[in-house]
């Protein structure tokens, strides 16, 4: 792609930003993107047996993370919270991955008018039990697991949707808390939450393909939320937030934009890929963002100065940034998963803008 058009593409995402993100014209700039001229043909069976390699899921992971850089500073702790006792435990699904179910009761107990600005998860690793590890040991040692939270939605069907929300290597000989950025699963609960706690899993899985890095994954053990589990260092999830009346930053709306009586601000506008039919099985990560979208009224210049050339100001996208997203891409009869950042995707600020 020379500079001309990936000029022309940024100026169509801000355009598109503006519009609040139509489906068709949302859609368009994905396609653009990633030069395909429409929406691949995808299935749920496209997604049976498919497993997300370790580059894609590490480049992604640190995509989010450079993203999540940007967030305001000094939060204020809103609380630590230490789950529900006897609902979660270990639960082993497969030979190479061990999974850990967390819940966590959050109703009522967010402070309002905050924002949760940063999510921590804190998990105890046990110390290492040598009998738990293999006894063959192979000609390649392993000395990490990797191990990755994912934030469970329960649908009304009785069924799970995950989404991957944060994952690392930990070493295997070592204890102590172990900490994992749980912030978009925070969003997402308050996005979608009905009435009900917040479920994450960990999954431990080897650090790379093989039996002996699985084997040795297994030998990983944190703390439980439940009560027979007598091993000090409960897991915690400990919450920082922002009162918006003290803190709130510049130019986002507050309740009269909603009545259309404001000035320019940013005003959230969630955009939901689980709920649009053609990114259902095509966008795996993340479930959906906020994406913001500006709103409100700017102060006209007076008339004389329409002589000039100047015209109608109108309140538009200032700045953005870019969004993560881990996508399927079919190749012949072959399906793979890929990830990308895509830029101008999030409003960060709102402006006046003038014509001319």
């Amino acid at each position: 792609m020379d500079l001309r058009c990936a000029w022309m593409l940024c100026v169509l995402c801000l355009v598109l930003t503006v519009q609040a993100f139509t489906q068709e014209g949302f859609k368009e700039v994905l396609l653009k993107q990633l030069g395909l001229s429409e929406i691949p043909k995808l299935h749920k069976r496209d997604l049976a047996d498919l497993v997300i390699p370790d580059h894609v899921k590490n480049k992604y992971i640190s995509m989010l993370k450079r993203q999540r850089v940007k967030r305001r500073a000094l939060p204020s702790l809103a609380g630590i919270f230490r789950g529900m006792p006897g609902n979660a435990g270990e639960v082993p699904y497969s030979d190479t991955t061990t999974r850990q179910n967390l819940i966590f009761d959050m109703e009522g107990r967010i402070p309002k008018n905050s924002e949760v600005t940063m999510a921590e998860l804190k998990l105890f690793k046990k110390p290492l039990d040598r009998a738990n590890l293999p006894a063959k040991q192979s000609h390649r040692p392993v000395s990490n697991a990797r191990v990755s939270v994912y934030w469970v939605q329960r649908q009304h069907d009785g069924t799970n949707r995950t989404s991957l929300i944060d994952s690392r290597l930990v070493p295997i000989r070592e204890s102590g808390w172990k900490n994992f950025d749980v912030t978009q699963a925070v969003h997402y609960w308050l996005r979608n939450k009905r009435q009900e706690p917040m479920f994450l899993e960990v999954w431990i899985e080897g650090e790379r393909v093989g039996s002996h890095a699985s084997e040795m994954a297994k030998a990983v053990r944190f703390t439980s939320q439940d009560p027979k589990d007598k091993a000090l260092g409960k897991p915690e999830l400990v919450l920082y937030t922002l009162n918006l009346e003290d803190y709130e930053g510049p130019g986002d709306c507050r309740e009269e934009a909603m009545l259309g009586k404001s000035t320019c601000c940013r005003q959230k506008h969630y955009v939901n890929f689980r709920e649009l039919s053609w990114t259902r099985y095509w966008i795996i990560e993340p479930a959906g963002y906020q994406a913001y979208r500006c709103s409100g009224g700017c102060l006209q210049p007076p008339s004389p100065l329409w002589h000039f050339g100047y015209g109608e100001r109108t309140c538009a996208v200032a700045e953005s940034s870019s969004l993560p997203i881990m996508y399927l891409v079919k190749r012949g009869n072959r399906t793979e998963i890929e990830a990308a950042e895509f830029p101008n995707m999030i409003v960060e600020r709102c402006s006046c803008i003038t014509d001319g």
